[in-house]
């Protein structure tokens, strides 16, 4: 945050909010969600709409990277919104990339962006080490808590098939097993999944895509997870037609991802914490429907995410303010990550749609 940016929220807010955590300030302090909304709203009608083939001419691309139009609707315009990049202590950047806006139905996606066939790249080496500490002390609380969002789906497993598509070192399978799934899962690096199965009971984790693994390719899952998965995905249509055709009659798909509304994105730009190094696209409520109509999908609904230490009762906050939050993210965006439950089929929306608000896609 800038000095000046500073000096206007202590002139705004004076020193009332210093207590609050950042991530939380943007949805308790007065009149923020509606400056925000506004902001975003500017930067897209300042953006410039450009064709695919202009675009390329200022545009470069790396050797592992290709050119895309909208995978959800086709279109080949675009427009230019952010450049995210990551710079070490040298002040050399590590990496960085472009992301656009597609004009027609406001999906935001990378472009370039990664070749399907060099997708491994970005995990071949020490990915793991990523998906453990820290990064992993938080992970099993944040699963738990999107499990319950969506509750009595995920609560009991009552040895259902269920398949955790991008399972990294196998935390969530190790919460699956606990809960009572017949539970496998696939992951394209190789040293996570050699965790994944050092950890595990009676789950497996298996390395490659699901069509490489018998046990996996013939289908006839209950549940398909994709935790933080989403975004890492270059054929999203593809890929979900996949496991569309992998789900049981009334069958779900469960996934958590980044929120492409969120008002972090809006407020914070190109330094948004969705922007991280292995994402390529980035989904909210109104784009994910597009994907999962494509895909053969009968409905999908949403839970609000209102914060890991919010939902877990551990926040700062006092009560007035976690209100405030809640209410704020209910009227906006979501929350900072969006949660999801597609439905294979009319029989899953009977069986797990009562009680919910659920968008119908026609499947």
């Amino acid at each position: 945050m800038t000095t000046a940016k500073r000096a206007v929220a202590r002139a705004l807010y004076g020193s009332r909010y210093d207590s609050v955590p950042w991530a939380q300030r943007v949805y308790v302090r007065p009149g923020e969600r509606q400056a925000r909304e506004l902001q975003w709203q500017l930067r897209v009608r300042r953006a410039p709409v450009v064709s695919l083939e202009e675009y390329r001419k200022h545009v470069p691309a790396g050797t592992i990277e290709e050119f895309i139009t909208c995978h959800l609707c086709g279109e080949t315009r675009q427009q230019p919104l952010f450049n995210p990049k990551a710079v070490n202590a040298n002040g050399r950047t590590k990496w960085s990339y472009r992301v656009v806006r597609c004009p027609t139905c406001g999906f935001l996606y990378r472009n370039p962006n990664i070749r399907p066939e060099r997708l491994g790249d970005l995990y071949a080496k020490n990915y793991s080490s990523f998906l453990s500490g820290g990064y992993s002390r938080r992970r099993q609380r944040r699963y738990r808590l999107s499990m319950d969002a969506f509750d009595p789906i995920l609560t009991d497993g009552d040895k259902r098939r269920l398949l955790d598509f991008g399972c990294g070192s196998g935390l969530f399978l190790d919460l699956a097993e606990q809960r009572g799934f017949d539970a496998c899962g696939v992951d394209l690096s190789p040293d996570s999944v050699q965790l994944a199965n050092e950890r595990l009971t009676s789950a497996t984790a298996y390395h490659g895509a699901p069509e490489d693994v018998p046990e996996v390719a013939e289908g006839g899952f209950d549940v398909i997870t994709l935790w933080s998965v989403l975004a890492h995905l270059p054929r999203p249509v593809d890929d979900f037609k996949k496991f569309r055709e992998l789900l049981a009659p009334g069958g779900v798909l469960n996934i958590l991802t980044v929120n492409a509304a969120s008002l972090h994105l809006k407020a914070y730009g190109s330094d948004w914490n969705g922007f991280t190094r292995n994402h390529l696209m980035f989904y909210s409520s109104q784009t994910l429907p597009l994907l999962l109509r494509k895909a053969g999908f009968a409905g999908v609904t949403f839970a609000p995410f209102y914060g890991d230490t919010v939902e877990s009762g551990t926040t700062r906050l006092p009560d007035s303010m976690r209100r405030r939050l809640r209410s704020s993210v209910e009227a906006s965006d979501g929350g900072n990550m969006l949660r999801a439950m597609a439905f294979a089929d009319r029989q899953a929306v009977e069986r797990w749609g009562p009680g919910r608000k659920v968008i119908k896609l026609g499947g």
